[in-house]
């Protein structure tokens, strides 16, 4: 399952990325999100390693953040490990004027195991594809906020 899209956002390049690159903003913009705790590397360089941790409700999620490559201002890809599935996140950095940034992303879903995800993901695919535009939503707009 693979989705593609993207949001301009009304704030020059490198102010986006500069944000998008400080994982200690994910609070401001992923609800759910409780901390991070570097394995592997440094920061969110290629080849490092970040466990991220979440709670929905009564449900905590571990994720695992394998950083693919890291070539802002341009792009950055991700892959992210869970127990029940796998997926990986390519987005890209686009100024279209001096005080505009397109914001493109890419989600793939290359794993879901468990019986349950299976099921969402054949019945209501869009719930997958919603979480991930929910967050980039919160991300223009708690930068363009700033």
């Amino acid at each position: 399952m693979k989705y593609t899209g993207y949001i301009d956002i009304n704030k020059p390049i490198q102010e986006v990325v500069d944000f998008f690159a400080k994982s200690d903003n994910q609070k401001k913009w992923q609800d759910g999100f409780i901390k991070k705790e570097q394995l592997k590397g440094n920061g969110r360089e290629a080849g490092a390693a970040i466990k991220l941790y979440y709670k929905f409700g009564k449900r905590d999620m571990i994720l695992t953040e394998s950083v693919i490559s890291n070539n802002l201002p341009n792009s950055f890809e991700s892959s992210y490990h869970h127990t029940h599935m796998d997926n990986t996140m390519k987005c890209s950095f686009v100024p279209l004027s001096e005080e505009k940034t397109r914001y493109q992303y890419e989600f793939e879903y290359t794993r879901i195991s468990w019986i349950m995800p299976k099921l969402m993901a054949i019945l209501f695919p869009g719930m997958y594809r919603k979480q991930g535009e929910k967050w980039i939503r919160q991300f223009k707009e708690v930068i363009e906020k700033q």
